[in-house]
C-alpha cells in the first residue's frame, strides 16, 4: 500500500470529515473510496470512447436490420 500527503483546502477537509463521520467510515476510507469512484468513472467514459470509435453508422443499421420486428413486451412501449 502506498502513502500520499494530500493538500486539501482546509473547507473542503470539514466538508468531507462531516460526510464520512455520517457515513460512519474513517477519512481514509472516505479519500480512498472518491478515488476509486473517479477513477472507475474516468474508465468507463474512456470505454465508451473507444466503443465509439470503433462504431459506426453503417454497423448500427446492419445491427438494426438484424433485429427483429416485433412488438414491445407489455409496459415497455413509449
Amino acid at each position: 500500500m502506498a502513502n500520499y500527503a494530500l493538500r486539501v483546502p482546509e473547507s473542503l477537509f470539514e466538508y468531507a470529515r462531516h460526510v464520512a463521520e455520517e457515513e460512519k467510515v474513517s477519512m481514509n476510507q472516505f479519500f480512498v473510496t472518491a478515488i476509486a469512484e473517479k477513477v472507475s468513472a474516468l474508465k468507463t467514459e474512456s470505454y465508451f470512447r473507444e466503443r465509439m470509435a470503433r462504431g459506426g453508422d453503417a454497423a448500427f443499421d446492419a445491427w438494426l436490420d438484424a433485429s427483429p420486428a416485433t412488438q414491445p413486451d407489455a409496459g415497455d412501449e413509449l
